[in-house]
């Protein structure tokens, strides 16, 4: 009798207090404040939701769209997922409410913006998932708000611009994930005042150049992923500036143009303590022409001296060049000399006669 009280207890049940009035539709568990309102093909969020709930599941639905009213006076909500709907639209002022957030999940939507003030009310939201959506930009106001921010996902979206400094109110960011998306240059300020970053991927984009000061505030990174980009060619001192205890780099699957100028930076990268490039010996050659396919690792050592005895061919050819100019412009000097020599003795030999 005790255990199966004590199993009771413990196991998760219904709302059975008609106060909670649990929605149509909607699982209420007691024991854990969690409504779940799953894969119902609910149209909208449910109406009168116990002010008690911690944990809102409304995944798998037909949502379209977020109105100011859809959390209204839900002080206690500490997980939101909304993830695999349709969501369109997120209307202003619709998490006003949510204070005490710490999850909000929007993946596998239909969002193509978010609206300027989207991070209001979300002051102790840790982790945002918005991937595979259809953002196309991300500015300062819309996550301005996000100070407690830990994890920001907007991966596989088609991002085309980050504006400058979006991420400035993100102070206690760790996880910031943009790979699959649509960037074609890194430029400085992205990532100010990120100095608690520790997790940065930029792969699967279409990166072709990056600023020499974009990494510069970045002081915690530990993983950089610049993978399958449009990458031909880097600036060690866009690592340099990395400082940081130890951070690792991946670059692979970008078109490099294997010459002595990559080398050489490869060759700085490696020999500073705290960067280690994790895929070196999977880097291969998209030109020149002759190194296509070639693994960079195994021609590298062959550049700088196949461009050593190319300059030093160079300047011995053009060093001949000049020994020869100056050897004949001194023999046409001579012969002039002699010429004038003999018209003068010739002259003497007249008057003489």
């Amino acid at each position: 009798m005790l255990q199966s009280l004590i199993l009771l207890m413990l196991s998760p049940r219904l709302f059975t207090n008609p106060l909670h009035n649990c929605p149509e539709l909607c699982l209420c568990y007691d024991s854990s404040n969690l409504v779940e309102c799953r894969n119902q093909n609910l149209l909208s969020v449910p109406h009168h939701l116990p002010h008690s709930t911690w944990m809102l599941d409304l995944r798998y639905n037909n949502l379209s769209r977020l109105e100011p009213s859809s959390f209204h006076a839900l002080w206690s909500l500490r997980i939101l997922l909304l993830s695999d709907n349709r969501i369109e639209l997120v209307s202003p002022r619709s998490f006003r409410s949510l204070g005490f957030l710490e999850r909000l999940d929007l993946s596998n939507n239909l969002l193509s913006t978010l609206p300027l003030d989207f991070s209001r009310g979300l002051v102790s939201l840790r982790e945002l998932k918005v991937p595979s959506n259809r953002l196309l930009a991300l500015s300062y106001e819309s996550l301005q708000h996000l100070e407690s921010l830990e994890k920001l996902d907007v991966s596989r979206n088609f991002l085309v611009t980050v504006e400058q400094g979006a991420f400035r109110g993100l102070s206690r960011l760790r996880h910031l994930h943009l790979q699959y998306n649509f960037l074609n240059s890194i430029r400085g300020g992205y990532f100010f005042m990120l100095q608690n970053l520790e997790f940065l991927d930029l792969s699967n984009n279409n990166i072709s150049s990056i600023a020499v000061e974009s990494f510069t505030s970045l002081h915690s990174l530990r993983l950089l992923s610049l993978s399958e980009n449009q990458l031909n060619h880097l600036k060690f001192k866009t690592f340099i500036n990395l400082q940081t205890p130890s951070t690792h780099i991946q670059v692979s699957g970008n078109p490099w143009v294997c010459d002595c100028d990559l080398q050489r930076v490869f060759g700085k990268i490696s020999s500073v303590r705290h960067l280690h490039i994790d895929d070196y010996y999977n880097l291969t050659c998209a030109g020149p022409p002759q190194l296509s396919g070639a693994a960079l690792e195994s021609v590298d050592n062959q550049l700088c001296v196949a461009e050593t005895a190319t300059v030093l061919v160079i300047t011995i050819t053009v060093l001949v060049t000049v020994i020869a100019a100056i050897v004949m412009a001194e023999r046409n000097r001579k012969k002039s000399q002699d010429k004038n020599w003999n018209e003068v003795d010739g002259q003497f030999e007249t008057q003489e006669k």
